[in-house]
Parts: C-alpha cells; sequence; structure tokens
C-alpha cells in the first residue's frame, strides 16, 4: 500500500502528501531545521503573527506546484510521473539553503554564499544519500531539464514560491493586500511551445498578482521598521565578527573562524535559536556597540528610521553622530555602528529581463505589460528607490 499523509495547513487546509520518496525527505534532518528558520526574519517585530517559518512556505509550494501539475496534466500537457515526483521535490528543497533569519542575514553569516548555492548543495547531498533518486529534481533545479516549464513553476515570474510566499505571508501578517487569487491563476496557466504562460482570461488575476506582490514589499517586507531591525540584527553579527565575541558552539565557530571554514554538515545545525541565544547572552557584553543592539534586538528597542525620496543630507548624518557620541560616550567611528544610512528598493515588474506571457485564443503571445490598455506598463514598470536614515533616539 503507497504511504499516505496528509498536513493540516492554516492557508490550504489539507495538503496530501503521497510520495514514499517525499516522506522520507521531509523527515531528513536537513529539511527539518527549516522548522527553526523563520520565513519573515524581523517582520515579527511589526507584525506580530509573522512567526511562521521556511517550512510551512516549502510545504505550501510543495502543494501548489501538486495543483499546477494536476492542472496543467488535464489540459493535455505530457507530463510523466518521475518529472512530476522530481518537480515536487524541486519545489519543496527551493529553499533549504537558507540560514538563520533567512534573507535578512544572507552573506552575512556566510560570506559570498547565497542560499540559492547553499540549497543546491545540500540538494546534492540529499541526491547521494537517496542513491541519485533526486536527479530529475536537480535537473529541473538548475534548468537543465528540457521541460523548461517545469523549472519555471519552481523559479520564475509566475512560480508557485511566490505565488505561496505572498499568500502565506499576507495571511499571518494579516495585510490583506498581499491576498492572491492564487487558485484562479493555478486554473490559468498553460504551456506553449515548451514554456509556462498564462491563458487570456487569466490576465486581470496577473495584474492583481503584481499589485499584491508590489503592496507587500512596501508595506511588510521593506517597511521601515522592518528594514531598520533587520540593519540592526546585521550590524550585531558584523560587530560580534570585528571584537570577536565568544558565544556557545556551533554559532561561535561563524563568528570567530575564517569565512568558508564551515561545512554543510556545521551549517545545518545553525538555526535562529542560535543567533537568538548569542544575542541573548550579548546583551550584557563589554563592548558598548554590541549589547546596546542586542537589547534592541531582544527588547524591540530600535534605533530611530525614516524614508526619504533623497540621498540623506550629510550634514544630518554628522548631527545624528555627534548626539550619538555625547549620550553614550563612545567614538565617533563606534556611533557609525548606530547612526546609518541606507537604499531599500523594489521593483514590481522588470521589462528586461522578467517576462510573464499571454497566451490568447488566436495563438498570439504577449508579454503582460504589452496587453491593451496594460495596468503594468502604465504604472508598475521599473523599480522604486527609498533612503532609510537610521539614527539614536
Amino acid at each position: 500500500m503507497p504511504s499516505r499523509k496528509i498536513i493540516n495547513d492554516p492557508v490550504y487546509g489539507f495538503i496530501t502528501i503521497d510520495d514514499e520518496l517525499i516522506l522520507k525527505i521531509i523527515a531528513h534532518p536537513y529539511y527539518q531545521r527549516l522548522r527553526r528558520i523563520h520565513q519573515m526574519a524581523m517582520a515579527l517585530l511589526v507584525y506580530p503573527g509573522a512567526v511562521h517559518t521556511r517550512l510551512h512556505h516549502s510545504l505550501g509550494a510543495y502543494h501548489l506546484m501538486r495543483n499546477a501539475l494536476h492542472e496543467l496534466k488535464n489540459k493535455g500537457v505530457e507530463i510523466t510521473p518521475a518529472e512530476e515526483q522530481g518537480a515536487k521535490i524541486a519545489i519543496l528543497l527551493h529553499d533549504i539553503g537558507h540560514g538563520p533569519f533567512s534573507h535578512a542575514l544572507e552573506n552575512v553569516l556566510l560570506e559570498k554564499m547565497h542560499h540559492e548555492a547553499i540549497s543546491l548543495e545540500l540538494m546534492k547531498e540529499l541526491n547521494k544519500h537517496f542513491d541519485g533518486q533526486l536527479q530529475m529534481a536537480l535537473d529541473i533545479f538548475t534548468n537543465e531539464y528540457p521541460k523548461k516549464f517545469l523549472h519555471q513553476l519552481v523559479s520564475g515570474q509566475l512560480d508557485v514560491d511566490r505565488m505561496d510566499y505572498l499568500t502565506r505571508d499576507s495571511f499571518f501578517s494579516g495585510v490583506s493586500e498581499g491576498v492572491i487569487g492564487y487558485d484562479r491563476i493555478l486554473k490559468m496557466l498553460t504551456v506553449h511551445n515548451g514554456e509556462l504562460m498564462v491563458e487570456e482570461k487569466g490576465i486581470y488575476s496577473i495584474e492583481k498578482f503584481l499589485v499584491s506582490r508590489r503592496l507587500m514589499y512596501w508595506q511588510v517586507y521593506l517597511h521601515k521598521t522592518v528594514v531598520c531591525a533587520e540593519q540592526m540584527l546585521v550590524r550585531i553579527i558584523k560587530r560580534a565578527k570585528q571584537i570577536k565575541a565568544v558565544t556557545p558552539m556551533p554559532f561561535n565557530q561563524v563568528i570567530n573562524e575564517p569565512a568558508g571554514s564551515l561545512s554543510l554538515e556545521q551549517f545545518c545545525t545553525l538555526d535562529d535559536y542560535d543567533v537568538m541565544a548569542a544575542i541573548k547572552g550579548w546583551c550584557n557584553h563589554e563592548d558598548k556597540i554590541l549589547s546596546f543592539l542586542s537589547r534592541g534586538i531582544l527588547n524591540r528597542e530600535l534605533l530611530k528610521v525614516k524614508y526619504y525620496s533623497e540621498p540623506i543630507e550629510k550634514k544630518w548624518i554628522e548631527e545624528k553622530t555627534a548626539e550619538a557620541m555625547q549620550k553614550m560616550n563612545i567614538t565617533a567611528e563606534e556611533a557609525s555602528w548606530l547612526v546609518f544610512t541606507g537604499i531599500a528598493s523594489g521593483s514590481t515588474y522588470n521589462f528586461e529581463d522578467e517576462r510573464i506571457n499571454i497566451l490568447f485564443k488566436d495563438g498570439s503571445v504577449k508579454d503582460i505589460s504589452a496587453v491593451d490598455d496594460p495596468l503594468i506598463g502604465k504604472n508598475l514598470g521599473g523599480k522604486i528607490k527609498k533612503y532609510y536614515f537610521c539614527y539614536l533616539r
């Protein structure tokens, strides 16, 4: 009798897993670590409900992939059982390489290592562990498999990854602007000339998807307080590395040993709890900057933050730096950890390298930005940039 389990998900209801190999992958410690990685990092300091994990998201993306493949097969698209299994595994493991606090600490804990590269290495290790049964998933994940639409479902402008994180992050944060018609979009998907496209009837659902994505970025992911908290978190790690602050293993190895010395096995022992345990310990550190930032994150005593449409004037930075130096009796170099500026940017739709193609009834194909009276072309093209300024209250 084939293995079959159901998982009760707060967003989609019951998620069915009826593949023995996939059940074994989910049970593996590499995958179970995702229970201990928050999906939205410091957003929980603004939206208290945003405490869901990478495991929640990966299971949700798996569920949407399962539904998408079902819809495509019903439309006559040829997808073999092996291809179906490979696509499901690829999406299930697409984020397995995320480190503690996901994007917030990417390229900070492990320099010059992005989660996609780590995900690929972990998938290769799992492929060895499962005697080569993940090769199809690897080929789909790396876009080396001939059927391009399978990779586009995993990683593309309209992939099930984005559909889930918008839906799930909206649900847990309570921000209704992020709600998308994911079920309608899935039913409108089709394959034409080997590529994933959307039927003409789905144009408005796609435009709503892109609008929701923009709203979620500026209302949630790039909310000024979230950006400030994540920048404080980054500075905690960088300061700890600079002064060689001691913390229990295995996290101590990340802080005090040369970059690149951490093995995959050791990386997979790290999670949000290691970082928070270190921050709790550093709250009483003798270094004023490390202890101040650590207490700020632990107790939600954050720096003041403002967004501006233009670069911050040098005199403002100098004024706030002088205030911090006087208030905390610190040097100008130390004050630079507490008074800083940067850029937050996001684009809804990049016309140069991103495409969502619409398949019309007459067989013609147009990019979503080229349809008649396009909402995307008029209002949502290009990148929006804001300048943030963080300083001592």
